[in-house]
């Protein structure tokens, strides 16, 4: 049995009494919570990247995950933060081709705290 760290507890024992207070699906409070750390995340490093984040509904962990596209020739590019050539792609891909998408993933521990402190979420308005 592999054992679960208490700050990704914390997450899910947020969600649940914030969903309890609100009398709201805990699956709700999970999801803007996955949207406020997505927001901080790319307030710290850039909000041209395409962060998305997800939280394992059973340990709480999160899961940070970087999205770029492969896009054409590097004057064709809108977001270098999002995007990449396909001579940059070659260092992720055997073969990149225009269209296919590079995700990096980032494991992290969050604790309920860092998450207090993140941007606002939807759910206090």
């Amino acid at each position: 049995m592999a054992i679960t760290s208490a700050n990704q507890l914390e997450l899910l024992q947020t969600a649940e009494a914030v969903a309890r207070e609100k009398m709201i699906d805990p699956g709700l409070v999970v999801e803007a919570m996955e949207e406020s750390l997505a927001r901080a995340a790319k307030s710290r490093y850039g909000a041209e990247m395409d962060i998305r984040v997800s939280i394992d509904r059973k340990t709480g962990k999160a899961t940070f995950t970087r999205v770029r596209t492969v896009s054409g020739p590097e004057d064709e590019l809108e977001n270098y933060q999002a995007q990449l050539t396909v001579e940059q792609a070659k260092q992720y891909l055997d073969d990149p081709k225009p269209g296919d998408v590079i995700v990096r993933i980032d494991r992290s521990r969050i604790s309920g705290s860092s998450l207090r402190a993140s941007s606002t979420s939807p759910l206090s308005r």
